[in-house]
């Protein structure tokens, strides 16, 4: 995979500090030497030292357990390798190989290959390039998860080929809770986008993560559809996290990011170039749960979407259209092959097995023990506490006012709502429903 070369080494450029040079150097010149001109490379007599880099990466102020800075800087190497297929590299770091290992291994693969590829330069080269990337993901405020750290999603390490690193610009719990993808045609027709719109805001305001690709058409109209209910969303890019394409959707990257995430496996600063979005396609059904597929053409990318999906075992769905615009056939295609018919948001919770633990926990929560939601808990619930009577609130403001993110507050209103609790009312706010405490 190509990921765009030629790093900014002028970030490197800045004037030595001496308290850094050393942690610089073990982090650089790392190979062992047999010739001593092979130290031109080392900050120390480059004069190049910046490690800026070596602090710990957060989100919202709030520094979570990761790999150290050193393994990521070997990562993020590894991820500008031409590198076909992930999975084996993941399966060695999981068993215990280190980042570093394998990108000395890989190097080496490539300097023996007589094929015909471009120079990738030795070891402390690639990490001088990893690191220069890590700078601008900082200053751009990215995220980096690498497929060891314990933030990585779930979903998205079980495909057969997850990638090394995510580039997250906003909250990387976005990625655990279930999610469901919903893509289509950039071109769809009004009715199209009203669909897309109302399936991603009815399955947001039941909890559910809406993942998709921010592009033209069904993308963006899921994306708002999730927003204006107050919901979690995810746009999975074919560039850097913090390149937005296309350009005029630079106000709803943001809106997403505030809400949920911008991700991305390309390293920050990557263009938008065209095989990127079939390989973005893999993560955008990799972390859900169901792929659902709005107005697809013949050859459609939505459909490699759809494939993806059905290779990491993932369930498939279709809205059926008209049958005279091909802009539908790839759609029809999936459904005569077995994928099953959306008409509403209740036949994707039903299809992922969603009701019957829905039902469990309507009947556990009005059976509950003094431990669980009995009225006494119920009139301390912090939820509840700043839904005033006949007052609305949205979820940002429930979110300042209890100190919880969107992720966790969604599945308790959702519980709330199901016992009667609190009432979902226009434009996305909430109303406290409460007639018996």
């Amino acid at each position: 995979m190509c990921h765009g070369w030629g790093a900014d080494f002028g970030l490197f450029r800045s004037p030595s500090i001496a308290a850094c040079r050393k942690a610089f150097t073990n982090a650089v010149d790392t190979v062992p030497r047999r010739r001593p001109e092979r130290t031109r490379y080392t900050p120390a007599r480059s004069g190049r030292a910046h490690a800026r880099w070596l602090r710990p990466l957060s989100i919202g102020g709030q520094p979570r357990r990761r790999v150290a800075p050193m393994s990521l800087v070997d990562f993020v190497a590894l991820s500008l390798l031409p590198i076909r297929r992930w999975r084996p590299v993941a399966e060695e770091i999981r068993a215990g190989r280190s980042p570093r290992q394998i990108l000395d291994l890989q190097l080496a693969t490539l300097a023996a290959d007589p094929g015909p590829r471009p120079r990738r330069g030795n070891a402390a080269s690639m990490r001088l390039q990893a690191a220069a990337r890590i700078e601008r993901a900082q200053e751009a405020g990215l995220e980096a998860i690498t497929c060891a750290d314990a933030a990585y999603p779930a979903a998205l390490a079980a495909i057969i080929d997850p990638p090394l690193v995510l580039w997250v610009r906003g909250a990387p719990a976005a990625l655990d809770g279930p999610g469901v993808a919903i893509v289509g045609s950039r071109a769809g027709s009004p009715y199209v986008l009203a669909v897309a719109d109302r399936l991603a805001a009815d399955l947001a305001a039941r909890g559910l993560t809406i993942v998709s690709g921010l592009a033209r058409g069904i993308d963006s109209a899921a994306h708002r559809g999730a927003l204006s209910a107050g919901g979690v969303t995810v746009a999975v890019l074919g560039c850097g996290a913090d390149v937005v394409y296309p350009p005029e959707h630079g106000p709803l990257a943001g809106q997403i990011a505030a809400r949920g995430a911008v991700i991305s496996e390309l390293v920050p600063g990557t263009p938008p170039q065209s095989w990127f979005f079939p390989l973005r396609n893999r993560i955008i059904s990799g972390l859900c749960r169901a792929t659902v597929v709005i107005e697809a053409g013949e050859k459609s990318g939505s459909l490699i979407t759809a494939r993806c999906a059905l290779d990491q075992g993932r369930d498939v769905l279709a809205v059926p259209g008209n049958i005279l615009n091909g802009r539908n056939r790839g759609g029809h295609a999936l459904l005569r092959d077995g994928a099953k018919i959306v008409e509403t948001a209740d036949d994707i919770v039903e299809e992922l097995g969603l009701t019957d633990a829905v039902v469990a926990r309507r009947s556990n929560n009005e059976a509950a023990a003094p431990g669980g939601d009995s009225p006494a808990r119920l009139r301390t619930d912090p939820v509840l506490g700043v839904l005033g009577a006949g007052e609305s609130c949205n979820l940002d403001e429930i979110s300042v006012r209890t100190g919880l993110p969107a992720a966790r507050l969604l599945p308790r209103l959702f519980e709330l709502e199901l016992r009667g609790l609190v009432k979902r009312v226009g434009g996305g706010q909430f109303v406290r429903f409460d007639r018996s405490c």
